[in-house]
């Protein structure tokens, strides 16, 4: 058990008896916050543990048993198969995970983000509002790429926000939100983006042995305008210097529902013989990405490292091999908050970065309704673990 666990001072009364619903999509991980929850509340001594307060608190599984079947006609029902009465209750969702499948008509159908997103639905109708609260864990937020209106358009991430909420979630939890403003849509309620900046900085300096950990050496680099708070804040904890590219793109045209990017402007000091870490919240395609990663390379940048929170990698691996053979990219850092293949994961180039971790301490700090504001701020860990590796201590 870490060190910092036991520090963890959740002596206060659970909101309820705690309940977790990872669907489908989410099993694996959400199998891992569970073995980690069962592990710490088994060895957490409190001497309140047998009072009726704490009832049912240490279990051999929080994972309560839930299914969306399906009819021939690809229709489903959310089932919930124990009961819900007055729990502390977690849902866990990856609209982003396509490798699932349902027979529709006799044909197989890959589920998309909207077919996840109505399971979740689904799930919390058949709750039917006996839980004492329920707290969505979406880490890759539903529609958060449609999350402003330029033109006559739909505004799906909040409409799927304001839904959540009226049907009784009084908590949202997401990771890395694509522009975090969108929680303007439910301002009376919950709504956490967690950084998974902690989690990246030491998967690199967990698997890469001659970093130097200064503004002479290294640069943080954001690929473009919109993501200059993660870069800033990163730059800031590790004491970098931070540079950006902003997309110049050609308002005449429209390609794909967007304009097409012209090229990648530079703006920064001399990035000659550094190390680079580039850091935004999703590989999509991965295009935009390694073109950065190329303009950095003909700046005579040393090594380059891309950190990204959710690797979709909608085009295939295809394009980051060739990167990395020909020495345009070193290595790329992503979580498991999302689907991750199998091909991924064998990789040479891949660090993956573990959240479940994580997730648990959030679920188990919010359970005992204690404040989680020092989770959302890793800073602390962050220079412990800095300073680790200066010292060349093992990580």
């Amino acid at each position: 058990m870490s060190q910092r666990e036991e520090t963890r001072n959740l002596e206060t009364i659970p909101v309820g008896s705690l309940g977790i619903i990872p669907l489908e999509g989410c099993k694996s991980l959400g199998q891992k916050v569970d073995d980690y929850l069962v592990e710490w509340r088994t060895v957490r001594e409190s001497e309140h543990k047998n009072s009726l307060a704490f009832s049912g608190y240490q279990r051999n599984s929080y994972i309560l048993k839930a299914k969306v079947p399906r009819f021939g006609s690809g229709e489903a029902k959310g089932m919930i198969l124990e009961s819900v009465r007055g729990t502390d209750l977690y849902i866990l969702v990856d609209v982003a995970n396509y490798s699932l499948t349902y027979s529709l008509c006799g044909r197989e159908n890959h589920m998309s983000p909207d077919d996840h997103y109505q399971d979740l639905k689904r799930i919390i109708a058949a709750v039917g509002g006996k839980a004492r609260r329920i707290t969505v864990i979406m880490p890759f937020l539903y529609e958060s790429r449609q999350h402003k209106r330029t033109t006559r358009e739909s505004l799906d991430c909040a409409l799927a926000l304001q839904e959540l909420v009226h049907m009784g979630v009084d908590n949202i939890i997401t990771f890395d939100a694509h522009d975090p403003r969108v929680q303007n849509a439910i301002p009376l309620h919950g709504f956490e983006t967690v950084q998974p900046t902690y989690q990246f900085i030491k998967g690199l300096l967990r698997n890469v042995d001659d970093l130097q950990l200064d503004s002479d050496h290294m640069m943080v680099i954001s690929p473009d305008e919109g993501g200059m708070g993660r870069a800033i804040y990163m730059a800031n904890v590790l004491g970098l210097d931070m540079g950006m590219f902003y997309k110049r793109r050609d308002y005449t045209r429209i390609v794909d529902g967007r304009n097409p990017i012209v090229a990648h402007e530079f703006l920064g000091s001399s990035v000659e013989g550094k190390d680079m870490i580039i850091i935004d919240d999703m590989i999509s395609s991965g295009e935009s990405v390694i073109e950065v990663a190329t303009a950095l390379k003909e700046r005579r940048a040393r090594k380059v490292f891309i950190c990204t929170t959710f690797g979709l990698f909608t085009n295939g691996l295809e394009r980051f091999d060739k990167a990395y053979q020909s020495g345009i990219i070193d290595k790329v850092l992503t979580t498991n908050l999302i689907y991750q293949t199998p091909e991924l994961l064998s990789r040479e180039w891949y660090i993956n970065c573990d959240m479940s971790k994580y997730i648990a301490y959030l679920i188990d700090t919010l359970n005992h309704d204690a404040s989680i504001s020092d989770l959302l701020d890793p800073n602390e860990r962050i220079q412990k673990v800095v300073g680790k590796y200066k010292r060349g201590e093992r990580i």
